[in-house]
């Protein structure tokens, strides 16, 4: 014990692990349930609340906020009353819009459910009996950043666990030697950088791990994956080293989760050497399936993404890029078709890919943005479009998100928006009840998986949210 740093919170500290590793003796050997953290590997494979209908989610994150008018959600009105003000009051805005603007894409009924879906979405639409398209969604503001976070932790203002941490938190892992959430990015972070990934106050080794797959060569995809200098064998005895003068220091600062979080992140990135580097090689690939994703980082990384699914990897957040590429204020039919052309194929492929491998039906899907954009014209502002007064403002009053497999009721579309597209009307689904949702889909009772922090239970749906059964097969 090191007495010149042992102060009277440490000593009553020590005093207790006596007690507590008697009880660890019997518990070491036993599974671990949800919620419950092994202090020596906190990634150790954990029991949900009840069986599970998905095992693992890949998030398909349109970052930005992609028309769901011109998507999953036809809305005839808009092309016939295109360039008319919309009748009735026309909700508030972030931005002025002015007249109605009709799609410049088209609708077709696909498969044998008849779900309609536009011609950007062409490829992914072979797919619609397995799509279970949510058109009632809503959140709290029009706004990226509080939108963005609401998405991915439940709360749109203060710093919470990602949805990602929770249920890894919640699940461990499958695989040691990967880390069980990550982050895919092209070319940098999107709006509020890390903290859509963020762990909060859950322990560090729950966090997201950020990958910018703009890059090819796997020394640069994962920085430091090799080390050029030193023998696996030499690396272990610097690390055994190094996390004995961690154990030192940790022992002075009983408690101090970020200590942990170092230690255990020092031990993963020595375990994802070997494996890493094969599993983010797409070239290993066979020419079929490079050639049925098809050209671009979004195939690649969808590709990436289901070689992870593969090797145990439970949550996976793929973000089209930096910033917000889908946020359409002008140019809607020129961006919105670049991006749409970009990820099609890759998407349709990856559905294909789990299907054919038996994977579709404990994998959860999910494809969507923080909000969408109104059937409205966005009118000109200096900074805001060039005023070309051909895209749309951010429209959080309704909008749409997608799931495939993982338990879901496929070839369905559930609630609406009025006639235009504007307000979600019927059955609406908040982001709280789409969290609620697939926490059960992965074995969770949403108002059960907890953490305690700062004096009361925390959860990812805080005090909020109904998991909407009729979307479940």
């Amino acid at each position: 014990m090191n007495c010149q740093a042992l102060n009277r919170r440490g000593l009553l500290t020590q005093f207790g692990i006596g007690m507590g590793a008697l009880a660890a003796q019997s518990m070491l050997g036993e599974t671990l349930s949800a919620g419950e953290i092994d202090q020596i590997n906190p990634l150790v494979p954990k029991a949900p609340h009840f069986a599970p209908r998905a095992k693992r989610i890949i998030h398909i994150f349109c970052n930005g906020g992609p028309s769901h008018v011109d998507t999953f959600d036809p809305k005839p009105a808009l092309a016939e009353y295109a360039g008319k003000p919309m009748p009735g009051e026309t909700p508030r805005t972030e931005r002025p819009t002015g007249v109605l603007y009709g799609s410049p894409f088209k609708f077709q009924k696909y498969g044998e459910s008849g779900l309609e879906i536009s011609d950007l979405f062409a490829k992914t639409a072979a797919h619609a009996d397995d799509l279970c398209v949510i058109r009632s969604m809503h959140a709290n503001v029009p706004n990226h950043e509080p939108s963005l976070l609401l998405m991915n932790t439940g709360e749109a203002r203060l710093v919470r666990p990602s949805m990602g941490s929770w249920l890894t938190y919640g699940l461990g892992t499958e695989n040691q030697n990967l880390p069980a959430f990550i982050a895919m990015c092209p070319g940098g972070y999107p709006i509020q950088e890390s903290q859509n990934w963020q762990s909060g106050f859950l322990p560090g080794i729950f966090q997201g791990t950020y990958i910018d797959t703009q890059h090819k060569e796997i020394d640069k995809l994962i920085e430091y994956v090799a080390n050029k200098k030193l023998s696996r064998e030499a690396q272990r005895r610097q690390l055994d080293l190094i996390q004995a003068l961690n154990d030192e220091h940790r022992k002075s600062r009983l408690g101090d989760p970020m200590i942990d979080a170092r230690i255990q992140s020092f031990e993963l990135a020595y375990r994802m050497q070997g494996e890493a580097s094969e599993i983010f090689d797409v070239t290993r690939e066979p020419q079929h399936v490079l050639d049925k994703y098809g050209p671009g980082v979004q195939a690649r990384q969808l590709l990436i993404a289901r070689r992870l699914l593969e090797h145990g990897v439970r949550f996976i957040q793929l973000w089209h890029g930096q910033g917000q590429p889908w946020d359409s204020h002008d140019h809607l039919e020129r961006e919105h078709g670049r991006l749409a052309k970009e990820s099609d194929q890759g998407i349709a492929a990856l559905l294909s890919d789990l299907k054919e491998r038996d994977m579709l039906k404990d994998t959860l899907v999910i494809w969507g943005g923080e909000f969408g954009r109104t059937p409205t014209v966005e009118m000109p502002k200096e900074g805001s479009n060039q005023g070309t007064m051909t895209g749309r403002d951010h429209n959080h009053y309704g909008f749409t998100m997608w799931m495939a497999g993982g338990g879901v009721k496929g070839g369905t579309a559930y609630g609406a928006t009025d006639e235009f597209g504007f307000k979600a009307v019927e059955n609406k689904v908040h982001v709280h009840d789409l969290h609620a949702t697939i926490l059960h889909l992965m074995g969770f009772d949403h108002e059960k998986l907890t953490y305690r922090w700062a004096g009361r239970d925390f959860r990812l749906t805080d005090v909020h949210g109904n998991v909407v059964h009729d979307l479940i097969a």
